[in-house]
Parts: structure tokens; sequence; C-alpha cells
């Protein structure tokens, strides 16, 4: 797409000299007479670029960079100045002008300086949108669900996001545990600084101390140069330490340090950095069972359960799933650029009734592959993967099917009629008692199962 330019000068030959200049190497133009003139044409139509006169009569090209800076911060202003002193250069890129150019000057001069600013402005207008599309997705409203469990974990973030504490996230793999931790930072004072994330699990134990804390030049066979780490990355924001249950011993207690004192050490440095992060840590393994077997410190553990949030498993939160899946499909179907299918009832409840152990992350895949098979814009039950027919529902284990239905229950039967004769010693009315049944009523199953009651009670 090509970019438009505006060309602000008092003076006309030239303003038309450099439009149509402009044009011949690829960009819209548009021109203005005057600072006011052109601060008219902004606001009906922004263009991506200014280019302006420093000295004109009326509103001056500084006092039009001023006005700009108002209303589009990123839009880049390039200023012309027949007077090109250092004073003039200096207060101008003070004043926000991205570049200034001299009188007389060349043209390719002038197209190079351009170019440069124009790549700026597309960058910060990428991460511009990149950010509100982040934003946008960690909102509230957009955390999909409305199960009493799911809302526990909505309650805890709103709770949580306006202070510095630490949190730790735990929930099995799949759940959204970094979702969580984003829509934390997100929708905390912090959301204009970085989001920066780490898998511990992920990163060899011999690179991850370098990957946290960067490195100076020389610190270690191949460190030809040094590398800012995670939490200089994060500096002003949040780090979200995720898979933290897999972090060796060696630097738990360095992630402790940094927690205790807000600073810490490049590997191959002596000299410490200050940092201004929080910490979002994530884990589905059970820390407290770590800490007792000795494999995860107590004290980071503490240190960073200050606010904890359990992530609950899909087949905890059955009933989301239709809001799940119309909610992804949405999302999906715009990215495959095909139109949103809808779920046949059959199939909805085939999904309801699975019980998802990759949870959101393996109903994203089913909804994905769904979209894929369906030969029209309706998904049914024979679009879905088998898994979901071959696995038992709602997540309990698979049942053994006996040969003979009645000799498994008579099995059945006669074990829980004699652990019950057995605690009560063979007193059939306390058995009775225990098993719910009358005393009657234990005597035939006695008989029917051939029990002999002895002492004790016996086969």
């Amino acid at each position: 797409m090509s970019h438009t330019i505006l060309v602000v000068d008092d003076e006309p030959k030239l303003r038309e000299v450099l439009a149509a200049t402009l044009q011949e190497l690829g960009y819209q133009t548009r021109m203005a007479e005057s600072g006011m003139a052109a601060l008219e044409q902004f606001d009906n139509d922004p263009v991506d670029l200014v280019l302006s006169d420093l000295r004109m009569p009326g509103m001056s090209g500084q006092q039009l960079l001023a006005e700009l800076r108002r209303r589009a911060p990123n839009v880049p202003v390039v200023l012309m100045t027949a007077y090109g002193t250092v004073k003039d250069a200096v207060q101008a890129i003070k004043d926000g002008a991205f570049d200034y150019i001299s009188k007389p000057f060349e043209i390719d001069e002038l197209e190079a300086t351009i170019a440069k600013a124009l790549r700026m402005y597309t960058a910060l207008s990428d991460n511009l949108r990149m950010r509100e599309e982040l934003e946008g997705r960690y909102r509230f409203e957009n955390l999909i669900g409305t199960s009493p469990a799911f809302h526990k974990v909505i309650e805890a973030i709103a709770e949580v996001c306006e202070s510095r504490a630490s949190v730790l996230i735990s929930g099995e793999s799949g759940t959204g545990k970094e979702m969580v931790a984003r829509a934390i930072h997100f929708n905390s004072s912090r959301r204009g600084g970085p989001f920066v994330a780490i898998n511990c699990a992920a990163i060899p134990e011999g690179l991850l101390e370098s990957e946290l804390f960067g490195h100076v030049k020389g610190a270690f066979t191949g460190a030809v140069s040094a590398r800012q780490g995670r939490f200089a990355q994060a500096d002003g924001g949040t780090l979200f330490l995720d898979e933290i249950g897999d972090m060796p011993s060696a630097l738990q207690a360095k992630i402790l340090r940094v927690l205790q004192e807000r600073s810490f050490e490049p590997v191959g440095s002596a000299n410490p950095r200050n940092t201004d992060v929080r910490i979002l840590a994530a884990t589905n393994k059970d820390l407290r069972e770590a800490v007792r077997s000795g494999a995860f410190r107590s004290d980071l553990y503490y240190r960073l359960n200050v606010f904890p949030i359990h992530v609950p498993p899909l087949r905890a939160r059955r009933e989301d799933i239709p809001l799940l899946v119309e909610h992804s499909a949405h999302s999906l179907a715009q990215h495959m650029s095909k139109a949103q299918p809808s779920f046949t009832p059959a199939a909805l409840r085939a999904m309801q009734d699975y019980a998802w152990p990759g949870n959101v992350r393996e109903l994203q895949n089913c909804i994905e592959r769904a979209i894929i098979v369906a030969k029209g814009n309706v998904v049914d039950v024979g679009d879905l993967p088998q898994d979901l027919f071959t696995q038992s529902p709602a997540g309990h284990e698979a049942v053994r099917i006996p040969s003979n239905l009645d000799a498994e229950l008579d099995r059945l039967e006669r074990e829980f009629v004699l652990e019950a004769l057995r605690r009560t010693s063979g007193v059939q009315v306390k058995a009775a008692e225990l098993l719910g049944v009358s005393e009657r009523s234990l005597w035939h199953r006695i008989k029917k199962l051939g029990i002999s009651i002895a002492r004790r009670a016996t086969t």
C-alpha cells in the first residue's frame, strides 16, 4: 500500500515540485500552503508523514509540529529549513521531529530521510496494532466461561491484577495458564510494559541461567558478545515463568534472590543490575509435594505462592464447552479465511461427554480439524476425531465389560458382605447396619452366596 505524504510550504512552486517528485517516487501526496491549512486537512483525512517548511507566516513549522504531536504522536514529521543551524536541528528533534533537512537539498537525501521515517512509522503502527489485539484478546469479556469453576478464576484475576504480588498459577497442561498470566498483565498498571514468557522446562539446564539473566562477553565458551536476559527484557513489565516446577535447584536460589533484592547479576558479571519486574509463575506439578520431597525450595514456593490461582481442567467445566467451541470456531475460521461453521447438538454433546485430557488446547485442535474436514458449514459427529468416541467419557477410566454380568455382580456382592462381616467379627446385626440393609436381607445374601460364619467370617 502506498504511503500518503502531506507537503506543507508557503512557496507554491517549491510545494508543487516536491509533491510531483514524491509522486514519481511512488507516494501519494497532498499539499497545504500553511500550518492551519495542513491541520485542517490532517483532521479530515490523516496521512502517514508530514513534510513541512520550518519558517512559514502565521503558524510556523515548529508550532505545526507541536499540534501534530498532540493529535497523532506516531506520525513522523520531517522539517525543511534554509536556516540549518545546529540550534534549529537540536530544537526540532527535541520537539519531536523525526529529522530535518537543509535547503537546498538533494532528492536522494530527501528520499532516504522519508523512507527511514516511514519504516519507523510502519513498525510503530504494527506494534500498536499487535498490542491492541493482545489487550483486546485478554480483556475480561474475552475470558470465555460461565461455569462456577471458571468464574472463580476470573474473580481471582480481577482481585490480583492491580497489585505487585507474585502469582502462582497451577493447573494441568493445556488449561490456559499463560492466558491467565497475560490477562493479569494486560489488565494491570503494567500493561504498557513488556510481557516476557519463558518455559523453564523447554531450555537445557546449562542455558537457562543465561536465558534468564543474560551474560557478558566471554562469560563462557561461545559467548562472543554480551546478551540481554529475560529479566532485563521484562523490565517495567511482567516476566512469566512457565513450568517453574522443572527449574533446577541452583537457579531456584537465584530467582529467590531476585524476588528478595530486586536485582540480578548477568552470567560472568559481578555487577548487580536492578530490575522492576513482576513475577508470574505457572506449574502443572504439585509444588507442595515437591517441597515435601525436597525437589523445590520451600522459601521460593512461599515467595511465589503469595496469590495462588488454580485453573480447572476442561472436564471440570464442561458447561463452558459450547461457548468455547463457538469462540474458537469464530477465531479459527477467520484465520483460515472460511465461514464460521455451526455445530450440531449431537456434535456438542459428544464434545461435552469427552474427557479432554489435553484440555482447552486439545479442544482447539479438535475444532480446527473439524472445520477442515466438514464438507459444508455444519460440523456433525462424523467430522469429529474418533478419539472422542474410543476413550472413556467425562474423565473416567475405561470400564472393563465382564463376560458374565451375573457372576461379576455375585463376586462384588460377596466381597462387600465378607468385608462387613470381618469388620464386625461376624456379628450380623452390626454387619447389616454397616451395609445399610436389614438383618433379614443380609441373612438371605449370606445363604445365597454360601458364606459360612464361625467366630470370624470365612469363605
